[in-house]
């Protein structure tokens, strides 16, 4: 192992962002080592989507420090987070794939231009080599047949599938997750997340903000319980799903028992 992949792929120091008078983050730190997958889990408005969001730079921190391996995106200056320049902006952005849960797919692309694109226009890969990749990729996520479709004509489980396959065709070392199954129904999210369970089977690096309780025990290496802007608590995966410690988060539990 190289004395580069003992960094932390993402790591995030005492991290505070406001909309208005609202606090979401209130001082939140959390790594994520190589090969680990972390569910981030607790109530709407808990503040893990807008954790997410300022890790994969849609929002700015207003304080704290975030970073990709040795890409230092913002330092904490005096209680306030300073942003590196465009060049390491965009060195950072190579670092990670995001996929939304409304699967953010260009209605008027084919599937396969949908996850092509971004290799080619972003990471100037000669064409057919990116699409090869892509082609790979796609059938890797079941959806061989359906490269020269529109979003439109596919199911949501499908969709969201041709995202997954659109943030691993720019070959990330990190893939992040909102709520990736919360626009499927229980059919189709049982797709999805049998892609996700491949994928962290394969040792791939991720962080997945999810509801699915099971899902997060049964993938996840270590659990985040977030709630009012803070993390209340963090461990191994069953241990904080099986035997919760905080109160806060036994009552939360208390609600998917039985999932």
């Amino acid at each position: 192992m190289t004395e580069q992949s003992t960094l932390p792929l993402l790591a995030i120091e005492h991290a505070k962002k406001s909309f208005g008078n609202t606090e979401v983050l209130k001082d939140i730190s959390l790594s994520v080592t190589p090969g680990e997958v972390v569910a981030i889990i607790g109530p709407s408005g808990g503040g893990k989507s807008t954790l997410l969001r300022c890790a994969t730079l849609l929002e700015t921190l207003d304080g704290g420090s975030l970073s990709f391996g040795d890409v230092q995106v913002a330092h904490d200056e005096n209680g306030r987070a300073v942003y590196a320049g465009k060049d390491t902006i965009k060195k950072a952005k190579e670092q990670f794939g995001l996929v939304f849960q409304d699967f953010n797919l260009f209605p008027h692309y084919t599937v396969l231009k949908n996850v092509m694109d971004a290799p080619v226009s972003v990471l100037k890969r000669p064409r057919a080599e990116a699409e090869q990749h892509a082609r790979e990729l796609l059938a890797k996520m079941g959806l061989s047949g359906k490269e020269d479709m529109v979003p439109c004509e596919l199911s949501g489980g499908q969709k969201q599938r041709v995202a997954i396959a659109r943030a691993l065709a720019m070959n990330p070392e990190i893939l992040f997750f909102d709520e990736p199954t919360s626009a499927l129904d229980p059919e189709l999210t049982k797709e999805v997340l049998k892609v996700i369970r491949d994928l962290a089977a394969e040792r791939m690096t991720m962080v997945i903000v999810t509801h699915e309780m099971k899902f997060a025990r049964d993938v996840a290496d270590r659990i985040v319980f977030m709630d009012g802007g803070f993390i209340v608590e963090e461990g191994p995966a069953s241990s904080v799903i099986d035997n919760p410690q905080h109160q806060r988060t036994k009552s939360f539990l208390s609600n998917y028992e039985g999932e």
